[in-house]
C-alpha cells in the first residue's frame, strides 16, 4: 500500500517515517508540510520525494498516515478521505466534535480503513491485558494517572503550541480513555477539575454503572511524572503493564492494521475514527465540565 506523510515534526520523523520506512507491506511515496524546508530535510533522510502541493500527494497514494496538530488534521483527514484514501491519525481526532464528525462521515461515505493510533493499543502485552481484562468482567471502575513534564529544555515538545494550550487533557487524555474504555465501557457522564501544575482531574461515568478517574497533565514536576493504569473490581485489582516494545514497532502494527482492514473490505478496527469521535465526545464534555464546573452528558456521536 501506498502511503503520504502528512507532517515533519520529532514524532513525524522518529515514529512515522521510520516505521513507514521500514514497512514491507508499505511503500512510503513522499512527505508534505506545512514547512517546505523541513519537509525537503525529512524527504531526503527518508529517500522520498517532499511534496508542496497536499493534494498531489494524496493523488499519488492510497493511504495517508498524519503528524500533525488535531486542528490541522481533521480536515486534511476529511480531504484525503473525500478522495478515497484510507487513514492513519494521530491522536486525538480532533478539537470539536463537529469535526470528528466530518472525519468519519467521509471515511463511511467511502468505505474506507482507518485507524487512529492509540499507542497502547498497539503493543501486544497491553493489548492482551485488556483483552482478557473484558473476559473476565466484574470491574467496578479503573484509573488512569498520565503526568508528564515536556515543557522543559531539550523537550522535543516543548515547543509544541496547541499542547500548551490543550493541555493534558487532549493530549495524553486520549491514551488514558482507550485502556479504560476498552474495559469499563462507554463513558456517558463526565466531572471534571483543575488542579496545580496545569493538572486536570477527571471522574467519569460508564454507561453499565462503572466510574473511572483520570489525573492528567503535561507540565508536571520533573521528579513527579508518572504513567499508570489500572482497574478493581470482583476478583481485585489489577495493574495495566507498561507497553513491551518501541514506539516506532506499535506504529508499525498500526500500518499493517490498516493494510489488513483495507483488504478486508467489512473489516472495523477497534481505533477507528469512530472509537476516535466518541473519545473526542468525551474530552469534549470533560473539558466543559471543567470550565462551567458542573457534570456533563456524553453522547457519543453527538456534541455534549
Amino acid at each position: 500500500m501506498r502511503f503520504g506523510l502528512f507532517g515533519t515534526g520529532y514524532w513525524a520523523a522518529e515514529t512515522q517515517a521510520a516505521a513507514l520506512a521500514a514497512h514491507p507491506d508499505a511503500v512510503f511515496v513522499g512527505v508534505w508540510g506545512r514547512d517546505p524546508a523541513k519537509a525537503e530535510a525529512l524527504a531526503q533522510r527518508y529517500a522520498v520525494r517532499a511534496y508542496r502541493d497536499v493534494d498531489a500527494l494524496i493523488g499519488d497514494v492510497d493511504a495517508v498516515a498524519v503528524a500533525l496538530p488535531p486542528d490541522v488534521q481533521a480536515p486534511l483527514a476529511a480531504r484525503a478521505a473525500e478522495a478515497g484514501r484510507h487513514l492513519l491519525l494521530d491522536k486525538p481526532l480532533a478539537l470539536s466534535m463537529a469535526d470528528a464528525q466530518r472525519v468519519v462521515d467521509a471515511v463511511e461515505r467511502r468505505g474506507l480503513a482507518s485507524v487512529v493510533f492509540f499507542t497502547n493499543r498497539f503493543f501486544p502485552n497491553v493489548d492482551a491485558f485488556l483483552r482478557e481484562a473484558v473476559e473476565a468482567g466484574g470491574w467496578h471502575g479503573g484509573r488512569a494517572t498520565m503526568l508528564g513534564s515536556i515543557f522543559h529544555p531539550g523537550s522535543p515538545y516543548g515547543g509544541s503550541t496547541w499542547r500548551r494550550r490543550w493541555g493534558g487533557l487532549w493530549d495524553v487524555g486520549p491514551h488514558a480513555l482507550s485502556v479504560l474504555v476498552p474495559v469499563l465501557g462507554p463513558v456517558v457522564e463526565a466531572a471534571a477539575m483543575d488542579a496545580p501544575h496545569d493538572t486536570t482531574q477527571v471522574l467519569l461515568r460508564h454507561a453499565a454503572g462503572p466510574v473511572s478517574a483520570m489525573v492528567l497533565s503535561l507540565d508536571a514536576p520533573p521528579n513527579g511524572t508518572v504513567f499508570e493504569f489500572a482497574f478493581f473490581g470482583t476478583g481485585g485489582v489489577a495493574a495495566v503493564p507498561s507497553g513491551d516494545g518501541t514506539v516506532v514497532e506499535a506504529f508499525a502494527r498500526a500500518i499493517g492494521d490498516v493494510v489488513r482492514v483495507a483488504g478486508d473490505g467489512a473489516t472495523m478496527h477497534p481505533c477507528d475514527v469512530r472509537f476516535g469521535r466518541d473519545v473526542v465526545a468525551t474530552l469534549q464534555a470533560a473539558d466543559l465540565a471543567r470550565r462551567e464546573r458542573r457534570t456533563v452528558r456524553v453522547t457519543p456521536g453527538r456534541p455534549a
